[in-house]
């Protein structure tokens, strides 16, 4: 009995040391939590209930040189509600009201969003889903509303709000405009202006806290941001809407008529380089056609017979001919080694001197005008067109500039055939606005300047950076050599190979081209292409225009396909008005363009607390009056204001968003 009370005894004694053990030890995990790591769990349980949230910034502006708006962004409006904050009388007197505000609003039956409201209450949910993407507008109606009017902490109220992009002009120069993006890994895909000038456009992001409620959702705590949101500065870009359009439209009917896979247009400012349209339209398998990429920039190919503007400035240059001289296009055929050169027309041009070869376009007649005096020395050749910047690219702002592709003697692509091969603009690649850059230099008198598309940066009324002009070459050419190819310009409108564009009402010069494309895949691919400027005695654009594989059996001649979009978008910019070889800039001012200013003028000046009525006015008057007011302002359309999205006499709130739709 003894031995057993002494058992017992021991286990007792090794219990109570064991409880005493752990006790010690609990105590000592209270002391190093409370104490040692006391900071890291804290930290741990604030982390799982809060989190601080990224706010994106308001980005600016894209405008067109003349106010108009590329691209902008429009905030947008997400409601839920806290059915926990509301008293029970505050619910119950308000519950009904706002039913039917929110029906009345967001279109379900009453009775749906009663019991909506209701089901959430019960359950305590702290973030119900209520509406999505609103416009201010609707934003201010449902904050107005029963219950929703008593704010966040009384009525239950949560609002968030996004921006989304829009394009007013809508696919027009959308490639142009283009977009950023910012994927998960914070890596930014940029397209285009947006794209090229997100720098300035996207301002300096915010931060908020939010905190961890029911079934994982998140709301905002406080109702202030730790960190507000700079918005971005507006970039004002140079294109002007009134020739994109006319750009545009010219390319997509030239396009569509000849079933064409792809083409684009760009007008370039003669003295600045500002680019003043830009159009890109590739064909979808249905045969329309869209902003698919922007080829004027990105897409090098051979130039074909545009190309021979170059090879005649560099023979003149190296003066190994004379514009005077000679040249016998035999039957229209000419072999080098193994290839033939050939004439469009059958039979050849016979003697004919360089210019008139230069307005002819014989391919003959440049093959052996380059050959014979380089052959020796191809190199020299070769030099001077680097000389004159063709083998650079221009180093554009815009993403995705193509490289030109010269070929150099010495190369393992150098062969017997090359040389009188680039003389009319094969083996060699360039882009349109490179090609066009070329043409522009001529028509600016030798001075190649660098296509610009900004003008500006600005931070409401302050300019934030201006953007001039930047000269690539002073002077690619001699005087004597520009005046030469200038004529031959003027002449091939006049009576070479574009006389069917001739207008003695109006003067244009330039250079057709057609080239055999994918050769290698099939015959019968052609680009067409003609490049300019306008009007010829006083250039003040240039132009190119570049039509991709038309159909053989419609047309596709550079004279036929591409010139006629050249013609169209010189005479629209200016007019039809019959004035021999001149241009009158001064516009006639109509009775209806006065009656627009008088209305404008006599809004204008009033002293507004409401909204106007801007119906009837010109849109780019109604756009001007509003945004002096205050107020962000979106259009769709073009023309006069048929219809506004806040009713006139409603009290005027800045930075409210308005919408117009001109007819």
């Amino acid at each position: 009995m003894a031995t057993n009370d002494k058992n017992i005894l021991n286990r007792l004694y090794f219990v109570a040391g064991c409880m005493f053990i752990f006790a010690l030890l609990v105590t000592y995990k209270l002391i190093s939590i409370q104490f040692f790591e006391g900071a890291k769990y804290r930290e741990m349980a604030i982390t799982a209930t809060e989190k601080m949230v990224t706010i994106p910034a308001t980005r600016g502006n894209l405008y067109a040189g003349d106010g108009s708006l590329l691209a902008t962004s429009v905030i947008k409006y997400d409601i839920r509600w806290d059915a926990v904050s509301p008293t029970d009388d505050n619910f119950d007197e308000n519950i009904v009201g706002l039913s039917k505000g929110l029906s009345k609003l967001l279109g379900k039956p009453q009775s749906y969003y009663d019991k909506r409201l209701r089901t959430a209450r019960a359950t305590k949910n702290r973030y119900l889903f209520v509406a999505r993407n609103l416009s201010y507008g609707d934003y201010i109606k449902i904050k107005a509303l029963p219950l929703f009017n008593k704010g966040q902490f009384k009525g239950g109220i949560i609002v968030e709000q996004h921006t989304e992009r829009e394009h007013p002009l809508d696919k027009m120069a959308e490639r142009t405009v283009g977009y950023e993006r910012k994927d998960d890994s914070g890596y930014y895909t940029r397209v285009g202006l947006e794209g090229a000038y997100g720098h300035y456009l996207r301002g300096k992001e915010g931060r908020r806290l939010k905190q961890k409620i029911a079934k994982g959702e998140w709301k905002p705590l406080g109702i202030g941001n730790i960190v507000e949101p700079r918005d971005g500065y507006d970039v004002i870009s140079t294109i002007d809407v009134n020739i994109q359009d006319i750009a545009h439209n010219a390319l997509l009917s030239s396009l569509e008529k000849f079933k064409a896979d792809h083409g684009c247009v760009v007008v370039m400012e003669t003295k600045t380089g500002e680019i003043k349209a830009i159009s890109n339209l590739g064909r979808t398998s249905e045969g329309k056609y869209y902003e698919r990429l922007n080829y004027a920039v990105g897409e090098s190919h051979e130039p074909g017979s545009t190309f021979k503007l170059m090879a005649m400035v560099a023979a003149l240059e190296d003066k190994v001919i004379d514009t005077s001289q000679v040249i016998d296009t035999e039957n229209g055929r000419v072999k080098f080694y193994d290839r033939t050169a050939i004439d469009s027309k059958r039979g050849g041009y016979g003697k004919v001197s360089v210019a008139k070869a230069f307005e002819l376009s014989s391919n003959t007649a440049f093959a052996k005008m380059i050959n014979e005096p380089y052959a020796k020395d191809p190199k020299r050749f070769v030099k001077r067109l680097f000389n004159m910047g063709l083998n650079e690219k221009l180093g554009l702002e815009i993403k995705g500039e193509g490289a030109p592709d010269f070929p150099y003697p010495g190369d393992k692509n150098w062969y017997g055939t090359t040389l009188p091969w680039m003389a009319f603009g094969y083996g060699i690649e360039l882009t349109p606005l490179q090609t066009l850059t070329f043409y522009n230099a001529v028509a600016n008198d030798g001075e190649m300047v660098k296509p610009r598309f900004i003008k500006k940066v600005k931070e409401w009324d302050v300019t934030v950076e201006e953007f001039e002009k930047e000269v690539i070459n002073p002077r690619i050419a001699s005087q004597s050599t520009i005046n030469a190819v200038k004529a031959m310009m003027e002449n091939t409108v006049r009576r070479g190979t574009a006389k069917n564009i001739y207008s003695p009402a109006f003067s244009m010069a330039g250079k057709t081209g057609t080239c055999q494309t994918e050769y290698w895949i099939e015959p019968n691919r052609y680009i067409s292409s003609f490049a300019g400027y306008f009007p010829a005695d006083n250039p003040e654009y240039s132009c190119i225009v570049v039509i991709h594989k038309p159909e053989k059996s419609i047309g596709y001649y550079g004279n036929i396909v591409a010139a006629p979009v050249f013609k169209q978008i010189a005479q629209k910019i200016y007019t039809d008005t019959p004035v021999v070889d001149e241009v009158d800039l001064s516009k006639e001012t109509s009775k209806s363009v006065e009656n627009n200013y008088d209305a404008y003028y006599n809004v204008v000046n009033k002293s507004h607390t409401t909204i106007p009525n801007v119906k009837g006015m010109s849109g780019m008057d109604a756009v001007a009056l509003l945004e002096n007011l205050g107020l962000k302002v979106r259009f769709r359309g073009s023309g006069k204001v048929k219809s506004q999205s806040i009713n006139s006499g409603e009290k005027l709130v800045k930075n409210q968003t308005i919408i117009l739709e001109l007819s």
